[in-house]
């Protein structure tokens, strides 16, 4: 018995050496013939441990005979397995191979049917990774779109004031306009369009730093109602001459992390376009709250609702909600306020939302709380 294993054992070894050195030399060829040369180990290493322990045991004459046939015939049958395995698998990544290059960057992967459990997950991963380029692709076209029709609009709404100015510049260099009661009212527009001018500016400044992903936030822990008492502070002289109410309520403690000064940007953007699009005598409210574990921020206004088809778009470089880009008599900027909220309560881990409610629309922001919430009470207004 100790003779057997020996001689069964030293064969084994020997040609397991064997086949790991060719397999070693075989590395980059095909599966198929990976699975060939185990195929081959093992056969080999039955059939010499076989023979040996046939020859050594000394048998003679037809007993011998039929050992050795029964060992031949079951080399070959393995031999023959293997073959068509491999084949199989060979065929089975060829499919694969050539979905692969049917499918282009930006089209759909069609994983082929019938594929070992392996390669079928080797598909399901190159499905997913060509819906990721598919939608990498739909992005960027979006955003260079997106990036043509801000170059086109802003170029639109900075030639109108220029042009403006220009005209009453070359007015009072000439001496067109000589009476004081015009000249300052020239002066005045001048002013006006100038600080119209530099506000956009500003906004093209931001966004472009939200779009590059260079926006620096300085967090710390800031109230919620202390940053809607500031916007409506802020506002009030244009809420005042536009004759809309303005409304606060809040929690007492709705604290966040937050950068303060770029928060109450993105909220005094949304107040002030509330302001714009609320006739005279109506509300603009603005509240924050907890609700379901995060801070909430609402600005409701009564501009009557968004149409339904406008609603996706509203957030959108540019967009004002009409086709004109004719400058409004209210100094509204280019349509990027409400851009630049939604790239600043993104850059906060946040989400923000538009749904039309009661007589006008209500803007959503949600961010994440920081402490549990605590009592509420209601701020003057």
């Amino acid at each position: 018995m100790l003779l057997i294993v020996a001689v069964t054992a030293g064969l084994g070894l020997l040609v397991a050496v064997a086949g790991l050195g060719l397999m070693r030399l075989l590395r980059e060829r095909s599966i198929g013939v990976m699975l060939a040369v185990v195929a081959v180990v093992t056969v080999v290493a039955t059939v010499g441990g076989v023979v040996a322990i046939t020859l050594q045991m000394i048998i003679e004459g037809a007993p011998r005979d039929i050992v050795l046939s029964v060992v031949a015939v079951g080399g070959l049958v393995g031999l023959g397995v293997a073959t068509v395995l491999a084949r199989r698998v060979v065929a089975a990544s060829r499919r694969l191979v050539d979905a692969v290059h049917a499918a282009s960057p930006t089209g759909e992967f069609v994983p082929p049917g019938g594929l070992p459990a392996e390669l079928g997950t080797i598909a399901k991963t190159l499905e997913q990774a060509y819906r990721s380029l598919r939608l990498g692709h739909e992005r960027e076209r979006a955003l260079e779109s997106a990036r043509r029709e801000l170059v086109a609009w802003v170029s639109h709404d900075l030639r109108t004031p220029l042009a403006g100015m220009r005209a009453m510049a070359e007015a009072l260099e000439d001496g067109v306009v000589a009476d004081p009661e015009t000249v300052s009212r020239y002066h005045r527009q001048i002013r006006l369009e100038v600080d119209r001018l530099s506000g956009m500016v500003d906004d093209l400044f931001e966004l472009s730093r939200i779009h590059a992903g260079t926006l620096r936030l300085s967090r710390r822990r800031i109230g919620l109602s202390d940053l809607v008492a500031d916007a409506l502070a802020g506002v009030e002289q244009l809420a005042r001459a536009k004759g809309v109410r303005l409304a606060g309520e809040a929690d007492v403690v709705v604290p966040v992390q937050a950068d303060a000064g770029e928060l109450s940007r993105a909220l005094g953007n949304l107040v002030v376009n509330a302001i714009r699009h609320t006739p005279e005598d109506g509300t603009v409210l603005v509240r924050a709250a907890v609700e379901e574990g995060v801070a909430c921020l609402s600005v409701a206004d009564c501009c009557g609702g968004i149409p339904a088809d406008d609603l996706p778009r509203v957030f959108d470089v540019a967009f004002r909600g009409e086709t004109a880009r004719t400058p409004s008599t209210d100094g509204a900027g280019a349509g990027l306020g409400l851009a630049i909220a939604r790239g600043i309560i993104e850059a906060h881990q946040g989400v923000i939302d538009v749904v039309n409610a009661g007589p006008g629309c209500r803007f959503e922001i949600r961010l994440p709380l920081s402490v549990p919430e605590g009592p509420a009470a209601v701020m003057p207004r």
